[in-house]
């Protein structure tokens, strides 16, 4: 929750503005608490009708006539002096001078007796002749302020003011010489130094505008709250704010005994017992336990869901379920891991990757229900049996195109021609000169007509013989060869 800064005050600032909480900045001939006076600085009253008697400088409050004493005079008129030991406004900051040292009531400036020097006199000088003494130049800057050794002047540290730096910064100031305002809210203190603020119990944030988020309180918002039923605590102290129908520290005791609600007791509550947390004491309503939902909870949390009042979002992918009160994934056949968006393992399929690929010859095995990729050449199933004869490729769904009693190989369709046959689909004859399957082989006839393209067998021309013709008909013969 964030706030204005005028919030922090109780009241409007009329002319001028809240820079803390109930203390306003007011405008140039301005005063009061709420900056609403134009009264002269020795009268007050609605009407300025009134005059006060503060002493030594002193103002009065516009409003209730009371002095506002300058440093080093105490309240209530002003007249009376800080008492030694003291200074600054209204006497409230302790003296930190040595050696019996006083100090100035209005700045706190340490005032040496003689033989000793130091912005708290704490430096004994140098006694050069009986009663005489001499003493080091004297920086009278404190708080570890600077001296300028020109002009004398301090240059104070963050979280200090004063001509001597023994002034700490006003609350809502912070920084060298306290020339910084802080913007705490809230009640928010501000450190001095650097302007951080220490939030007040409840709130948290840079600037301490935000409430405790629910469930936690206390100081910078790190205590858990213990109330039950659904109910808020206190953001400050944690102190739980019970709903009409509860009561107790936690709020944890119910007005109606277990299963009745109303303001007399007297209605019976219609949740379904066995899967319900409570039944609102007033209403009647039913909490449902984790994993439950509908007026009564006698519902399933709806797909995709589960936890508290159903809530959640479930993570499982590919189509698995999840637990409608842990969330955890029941995964889909073919699915593993804990949000099911891993396959199953290789050789592995179905329900919880538990049955194992029965592939022989195969490219892979479907994951889901173990249906078998089988490689080219082989026929679906476990991919144990070959293409049929004519058939090729994957699932053999191509059909072979050769000819002339040629087969082809059920991988890739190439054709493997007969004796006397070749080309792409074995539609040629073998050539003059050739032979034997895809016309590979050359004859070795010497005085023949050709061969047979099948077998290779020499033709041998009239008057020659032998398996290559090379020899000449036996003596009495002639002739072609029978």
């Amino acid at each position: 929750m964030v706030f204005c800064v005028a919030a922090h005050c109780s009241g409007e600032c009329v002319h001028g503005r809240c820079v803390a909480p109930n203390q306003c900045q007011c405008e140039p001939g301005w005063r009061g608490g709420d900056c609403s006076s134009a009264c002269d600085p020795h009268l007050w009253g609605p009407r300025c009708n009134y005059s006060c008697h503060c002493l030594n400088n002193g103002i009065c409050d516009a409003i209730s006539g009371s002095c506002i004493c300058p440093p080093g005079y105490k309240e209530p008129f002003c007249e009376k002096p800080c008492e030694p030991g003291t200074y600054g406004v209204n006497c409230l900051l302790d003296c930190q001078c040595k050696n019996g040292a006083s100090c100035d009531p209005q700045n706190g400036t340490c005032l040496c007796p003689e033989g000793y020097t130091g912005p708290y006199c704490e430096i004994r000088c140098t006694e050069v002749q009986p009663s005489t003494f001499q003493c080091p130049e004297n920086c009278p800057c404190q708080s570890g302020g600077i001296c300028d050794q020109v002009v004398g002047e301090c240059t104070c540290p963050p979280g200090w003011m004063g001509p001597v730096c023994s002034i700490p910064c006003p609350p809502g100031y912070y920084g060298s010489g306290c020339e910084h305002e802080c913007n705490c809210h809230n009640l928010g203190q501000c450190d001095p130094e650097i302007g951080q603020c220490q939030c007040a119990l409840g709130y948290t944030g840079d600037r301490c505008r935000e409430e405790c988020p629910i469930g936690k309180y206390g100081q910078d918002c790190e205590q858990t709250c213990n109330c039950v039923n659904g109910v808020r605590c206190f953001h400050i102290n944690g102190a739980c704010l019970c709903e009409a129908g509860f009561f107790g520290e936690n709020c944890e005791e119910r007005m109606c005994v277990d299963g009745m609600y109303g303001i007399h007791c007297n209605m019976p509550c219609l949740c379904d017992p066995q899967h319900t947390k409570s039944c609102h004491p007033m209403s009647g309503e039913c909490t449902c336990k984790t994993g439950w939902a509908g007026l009564f909870c006698n519902e399933t949390c709806p797909h995709g869901y589960y936890g508290t009042n159903c809530q959640e979002p479930c993570l499982c992918l590919n189509g698995g379920s999840c637990d409608s009160e842990t969330g955890s994934c029941q995964c889909a056949p073919g699915f593993s891991g804990s949000h099911c968006s891993v396959f199953c393992p290789e050789d592995t399929y179905g329900d919880k990757c538990s049955q194992k690929c029965s592939c022989k010859n195969y490219l892979a095995c479907s994951p889901i229900d173990g249906t078998c990729v089988c490689k080219e050449g082989w026929q679906k199933g476990d991919c144990s049996v070959p293409c049929p004869k004519g058939m090729w490729g994957f699932n053999c769904n191509r059909t072979c195109e050769c000819v002339n009693g040629a087969s082809c190989s059920p991988i890739t369709g190439q054709c493997f021609c007969t004796s006397g046959w070749f080309g792409k689909k074995c539609e040629l004859p073998c050539k003059a000169g050739s032979f034997g399957p895809g016309c590979s082989q050359r004859c070795e006839c010497k005085n023949a007509d050709g061969c047979d393209p099948v077998t290779g067998k020499c033709g041998c021309l009239t008057g020659w013989t032998g398996i290559y013709c090379e020899q000449t008909c036996r003596e009495g013969f002639w002739g072609e060869e029978l």
